[in-house]
């Protein structure tokens, strides 16, 4: 009789242990609009707006997704949740946006997030401004350590919907907003070194020039050196 409990106990054990546990969302490849494109799709609603579909592939784990979307030159973003691959949004003709999708799954706290994709709603210019510069590194508010000639990299990239880039300026100091001119690199020259003192906090930004005149900004960031 002991030996039959015991064998029953066993049984009890291994079979109501064996359950996964929930997994954690996978990230989403987003499909449309294209990276770094003007967005011809969109459905007039005025003279100033128009409505966009956006849409990704379905990934795994995932009960839900939220989109982020962000106007580059109000820098305002609004979120929208769905259980669909798409969404329909109304946007400002000839504003550039940004966009990214957030994986969800109410089973777990761990979210997952697509990569970010930049694209001007269509309007009715015929020549575009750059996007604002990508900021690489060093990202804001980290501390960074100097190399052993005192110096720093600022990387960043660059992109333009009529790929006429023409060069940027680098402004840098220990000032903010950064008004000092350090560098005007060319096109294809997306970072350069600058040399710094320890345990100082240094503002920089970059803005891209294209063929056109036209000019965006980064905006301003920020890092301390070591």
């Amino acid at each position: 009789m002991k030996h039959l409990t015991l064998v029953m106990m066993l049984l009890l054990l291994f079979g109501c242990g064996g359950k996964d546990a929930p997994k954690a969302p996978e990230s989403s490849l987003l499909i449309f609009p294209l990276k770094d494109s003007e967005c011809t799709t969109g459905v007039s609603l005025s003279g100033a707006t128009s409505e966009v579909e956006f849409q990704w592939q379905t990934s795994d784990f995932t009960e839900s997704y939220q989109i982020r979307l962000t106007n580059l030159v109000t820098n305002v973003s609004q979120n929208m949740s769905t259980t669909a691959t798409s969404i329909k949004l109304p946007l400002e003709k000839g504003a550039p946006y940004s966009w990214f999708i957030t994986s969800k799954n109410t089973n777990v706290t761990e979210t997952a997030t697509s990569e970010i994709w930049r694209f001007y709603n269509a309007g009715f210019q015929t020549s575009y401004a750059p996007f604002p510069a990508e900021i690489i590194a060093p990202k804001s508010g980290v501390s960074v350590l100097r190399s052993v000639n005192n110096e720093v990299e600022l990387d960043w990239s660059g992109a333009d919907v009529d790929n006429d880039i023409i060069g940027y300026e680098v402004y840098f100091s220990t000032n903010n907003p950064p008004e000092t001119l350090v560098f005007s690199p060319l096109p294809n020259d997306t970072d350069v070194n600058v040399t710094v003192v320890a345990n100082t906090v240094y503002y920089w930004s970059i803005k891209t020039i294209d063929s056109e005149g036209n000019t965006s900004d980064s905006g301003v960031y920020q890092f301390k050196s070591l």
